[in-house]
């Protein structure tokens, strides 16, 4: 199915669909959302992305055949003052990953973060980190991309992907 979508580049104008992919992220159970504003606004999730695009942040977006985005996956660079979810240090940058809910499972998710996985390697990054409650059916994907748990609270996952 990869032929009914293509990887671009994130930009500085896609801040606002990234915020809709932090909702996508932080909604995965099915009729379990949160509501829109409810997540934006908090300090939590809007660490992920105020100021967006900000020099040391990076990202991909996919796109289905129509031109509409439909997924994408970004890193930042958090302080260890304001730690994000998945921090495990200041130098190494913490993935966020979002898909509309009628395109998982056909493999933009996982496209979206190899793509990022490359780039993060070919900025210099040895680590990308990143968080997940334990019963998300994407902590399977991260393991299955050489993801590993390195410290586990609260029903989250912390993990780690060393990158070549």
């Amino acid at each position: 199915m990869t032929d009914a979508f293509s990887i671009r580049p994130a930009g500085q104008s896609d801040g606002t669909f990234l915020g809709e992919m932090v909702v996508e992220a932080a909604n995965w159970r099915t009729g379990g959302a949160r509501a829109r504003h409810e997540i934006l606004t908090s300090v939590e999730h809007r660490r992920y992305l105020s100021g967006w695009m900000r020099p040391a942040d990076a990202g991909f977006v996919a796109v289905d055949s129509d031109g509409q985005s439909i997924g994408a996956a970004w890193y930042r660079m958090l302080p260890q003052d304001d730690p994000g979810f998945g921090f495990v240090g200041t130098a190494v940058p913490e993935l966020i990953i979002g898909v509309r809910p009628i395109w998982r499972a056909h493999g933009v998710g996982r496209t979206l973060l190899r793509h990022l996985l490359v780039h993060a390697g070919e900025q210099g990054h040895p680590r990308i980190s990143l968080s997940v409650e334990q019963d998300n059916f994407a902590r399977g994907l991260y393991r299955s991309e050489g993801f590993v748990v390195v410290a586990a609270d609260s029903g989250r996952d912390t993990m780690v992907h060393r990158l070549a």
